[in-house]
């Protein structure tokens, strides 16, 4: 089979690494791929939300199905444009169309969808610019912390968490004035719920599901969760408290509604679902939705999938999902990312990234690499994502930082206690 991969990252890496083991795959192409993507197919240097592009790309080398690995092109209708052109209608896309889409790009619609079907999320409301006071009136009912949302995708900054109503308004009013661009034209206020955090993946062809290994990420830059917020700086698979008893609940409650309500619906979904959960005194709350695999979590899921993953692919594009049972490898994966100095803020990209081939143990994929010339080089915040199996979460991150002393750039930076809350 002859696949077309979109996107640059961790995530897209592990996909290809995943596909690049099974005898179906003919030919791999990634659009505009990295560094570590380079060696496992053909980089085409189109950008994710180029359809026309990647349309005629799809055309010139007879792509067979197409994978739509982050959010963006997705929420902008990729699946939409192959549906309306007769020359791509035939080609499955691996990810939902734009209506399903909403459900990460619009925290409101995502929120209304699960009022509507009896999810467990927190309470919560909406506001423009335009009901500002009454935003104000609803804070006065919340107990601190407060959390705003931005509506629309804010490249994962658009969650706010304060300790302080005073600083809560200050903020709204910073939104609604643009501080997240469109994407802060409507604000969601909800109550902040108290627990520990984990996703749950789910890959339907719209009408049956299978689920897929869970991971903790750490989105915090600095040891024990502490400094600023980023796009993950290391995640853990499995994750122990996600007993059977609470994946159960999770099925019942949250999984199974959320696929039969995009039925419900008229919503046609053929894709990934990421479950941004909370656990509450052992009961699962949903925080949010993302229509694809999480970043850095595919990194520690991906090893732990025995599926061939093109046949996964083409079973939830030929809505026959129910026939698959998945085999997963019971030892923990633990991935560490390493980061340019200074990120989540300002960074430089362009240094150079040695003693790659001196990685043992361990499995590394790409994340903000390109070629320049014979070398490697940084090309984004989080760099490159070391994972490894272990026994143990322990044994696991042992080698994870092991390996994440020997690879070199200047300025890297990497967490050494993921796993630790676990």
């Amino acid at each position: 089979m002859r696949i077309l991969l979109i996107g640059s990252g961790g995530r897209e890496h592990a996909i290809a690494w995943k596909l690049a083991q099974s005898k179906k795959l003919e030919k791999l192409f990634i659009t505009p791929g990295n560094a570590g993507t380079h060696l496992l197919g053909t980089n085409v240097d189109i950008g994710v939300n180029d359809f026309e592009k990647i349309g005629v790309l799809a055309i010139k080398e007879r792509i067979e199905m197409v994978i739509v690995g982050p959010e963006e092109p997705l929420v902008k209708g990729l699946h939409d444009y192959f549906l309306a052109n007769k020359n791509l209608a035939t080609i499955p896309v691996i990810g939902p169309t734009k209506d399903g889409a909403l459900l990460e790009g619009s925290k409101d619609f995502a929120k209304q969808f699960m009022v509507r079907h009896n999810i467990p999320t927190a309470r919560y409301k909406s506001f423009t610019a335009s009901t500002i006071k009454e935003a104000y009136s609803f804070l006065d009912t919340l107990t601190p912390p407060y959390v705003l949302k931005a509506d629309g995708l804010a490249a994962g900054k658009g969650v706010l968490i304060l300790d302080d109503k005073t600083q809560a308004r200050k903020e709204l009013e910073l939104m609604f004035g643009g501080k997240f661009g469109q994407a802060g034209s409507t604000v969601v206020i909800e109550e902040f719920l108290k627990g520990i955090e984990l996703s749950v993946f789910a890959l339907t062809d719209g009408k049956s599901y299978v689920i897929l290994p869970e991971a903790k990420d750490y989105k915090r830059v600095g040891v024990a969760d502490s400094g600023l917020n980023t796009g993950g700086m290391g995640a853990v698979s499995p994750v122990p408290f996600a007993d059977e008893k609470f994946m159960n609940k999770v099925k019942q409650r949250v999984i199974i509604p959320t696929i039969e309500g995009l039925q419900k619906d008229n919503i046609f979904y053929r894709g990934f679902v990421f479950f941004g959960l909370i656990n509450v005194e052992g009961e699962p709350f949903v925080i949010e939705y993302n229509v694809r695999l999480g970043d850095p979590e595919t990194e520690a899921v991906m090893p732990r999938i025995k599926n061939d993953l093109v046949e996964l692919f083409e079973a939830t594009a030929q809505a026959t999902l129910s026939d698959i049972d998945l085999d997963i490898d019971s030892r923990t994966v633990t991935t560490v990312m390493l980061v340019s100095g200074g990120y989540p803020g300002s960074y430089q990209n362009g240094k150079i990234i040695t003693n790659l081939i001196e990685i043992k143990d361990s499995m590394l994929f790409h994340s903000g690499t390109k070629l320049s010339g014979d070398n490697v080089v940084t090309n984004g915040g989080r760099v490159l994502a070391i994972s490894s199996y272990g026994s143990s979460i322990k044994n696991a991150l042992l080698t994870s930082n092991k390996n994440a002393t020997v690879v070199n750039f200047e300025g890297k930076y990497y967490r050494k206690d993921i796993g630790f809350d676990l």
